[in-house]
């Protein structure tokens, strides 16, 4: 199975913001590193028929101004394409619209770097409430399945088996230090210390269902 530990410290993590022409907006921006080519994560990334190995069934027209549908998750519409190095599209999820922004960079000849920004208009008071490990940590679990399917075959956690592994003393273990590091990134931008830790707690039990302290 997956080294919780070395997938932890494998990924970087970062909090921003940027403005937009309906106002202030919050940046969280995830990356990792994968032994693969710019080509075949591009591949992994875009693929109706590989997404679902790594991620989640998709449906609909991956192209430029295509609609995508994401089971039991966000929709969207693909709004920029420039393969093999980056693609943007909406990230419509509870009747609200984000944006999601992805870019590949080669390391060498054989390793890539996936970063991915999901950028939205976020109330001061949720903000307080959750922090941005309410989507990073999503988008932590996410890398985690990308290192997984690009990994040695049969490493890392499925699919198939993500909602069980979720639930286990090792996904638990995962998604607390992914708040942790989200709750870091938080102070790193700026966020008094004690917010940002209370604002983790709380997302931790949310992700974990263990009540916080």
């Amino acid at each position: 199975m997956i080294d919780v530990t070395e997938q932890i410290n494998a990924v970087r993590r970062q909090v921003g913001s940027r403005t937009l022409e309906a106002g202030e907006a919050r940046v969280t921006t995830i990356s990792q590193t994968y032994d693969a080519t710019v080509e075949d994560v591009w591949d992994a990334c875009t693929s109706a028929e590989r997404i679902p190995r790594w991620f989640l069934p998709i449906s609909g027209e991956l192209r430029l101004g295509g609609r995508y549908q994401l089971e039991g998750n966000a929709a969207g519409t693909v709004e920029r394409c420039d393969p093999p190095t980056s693609f943007a599209a909406t990230w419509e999820y509870g009747g609200e619209v984000s944006w999601i922004e992805v870019r590949l960079t080669a390391e060498g000849d054989s390793r890539t770097r996936f970063e991915l920004d999901h950028i939205a208009h976020v109330d001061d008071d949720r903000w307080a409430q959750f922090g941005p490990g309410a989507v990073g940590i999503g988008w932590d679990l996410g890398l985690l399945g990308l290192a997984s399917y690009l990994g040695a075959a049969g490493a890392g956690v499925r699919p198939e088996d993500a909602e069980a592994w979720s639930a286990s003393d090792e996904g638990r273990a995962f998604m607390a230090l992914a708040s942790e590091r989200w709750r870091e990134a938080s102070v790193a931008a700026g966020t008094d210390p004690e917010a940002a830790r209370a604002a983790a707690e709380r997302v931790t039990a949310f992700y974990t269902g263990v009540p916080a302290a």
